[in-house]
């Protein structure tokens, strides 16, 4: 857990847990709190999500006092890893948990003309954030600006990591969209929901992997987010996985390089230590 402001959580969940370890994001407005994302497993044992947030909550309302705070339980996008916490919400008082269907998150946040259109969530005082769809990782997806923290929050997007873009056409039109939507926005950071990139420049963890000791800062960079559109633009008739100093991305269905991925992971699992490096 990061508290990157007095209003602006980080959450992260182990990778003890699950090898995705995705990121949560923990908005406070003057009326109501937004949670985007409850993680990669059902069982509240080893993933406490409710118990962190109601105990973040908490806090929150004892610097700042005020009677009948919602939260509302949203998501990046729809894929299991990013979902499996909703149960733990279900019986929360004055909670509203939005359904990971495309129509639901269409139908809660006011989208009339998806997934073009920039729509606002207003949390009160003052905190207003504005989305826009962004598919193409997966149907659902939308991408968050909060002009509080100059978050831009990209799901599974814009990452330092794997990028699975499995429809490529409409990943492609969604950054071209992101990247324009960034454009006359105070971004101070980008922020996905994985990492998976090592700080060696093209290299990446194999998937599957629980121990990441030097892998990169979460948060990237405005000009990343526009070499990463270029990047895409580039190998847009090109299906498979290709890598880049900051992240790999993948070209359409997953038969085209799953093989070669689990491949190494399995490598990677099985191949004997290195030695320690001798003295001096």
């Amino acid at each position: 857990m990061h508290r990157y402001d007095p209003h602006t959580y980080v959450l992260r969940q182990s990778k003890a847990l699950t090898a995705e370890a995705p990121f949560l994001y923990l908005l406070f407005g003057g009326e109501r709190a937004v949670l985007f994302d409850t993680g990669a497993s059902k069982k509240t044992e080893g993933n406490p999500v409710r118990e962190t947030v109601d105990e973040i909550v908490e806090s929150w309302l004892a610097e700042h006092p005020r009677d009948g705070y919602e939260l509302v339980v949203a998501h990046t996008h729809g894929h299991l890893d990013h979902v499996e916490g909703d149960a733990q919400f279900a019986d929360r008082p004055a909670t509203t948990v939005v359904d990971r269907e495309p129509e639901a998150v269409q139908e809660f946040f006011g989208f009339t003309a998806w997934p073009d259109q920039i729509v606002r969530f207003d949390l009160g005082g003052g905190r207003v954030l504005e989305l826009t769809g962004t598919p193409g990782h997966q149907r659902a997806a939308v991408t968050i600006y909060d002009p509080w923290s100059g978050f831009l929050i990209t799901a599974d997007n814009a990452l330092p990591g794997r990028i699975y873009a499995f429809d490529f056409p409409v990943y492609l039109d969604s950054m071209e969209r992101t990247v324009e939507f960034a454009g006359p926005r105070r971004v101070t950071h980008v922020m996905g929901c994985h990492i998976e990139m090592t700080r060696r420049p093209g290299r990446d963890y194999p998937v599957g992997c629980r121990y990441q000791p030097d892998e990169r800062p979460l948060q990237m960079t405005v000009q990343q987010l526009v070499d990463l559109r270029d990047a895409a633009r580039s190998i847009k008739d090109e299906p498979g996985a290709h890598t880049f100093d900051d992240f790999v991305i993948l070209n359409g269905p997953a038969r085209r390089y799953i093989v070669p991925l689990f491949s190494r992971a399995l490598w990677a699992k099985l191949r004997p230590p290195r030695p320690a490096p001798g003295p001096g």
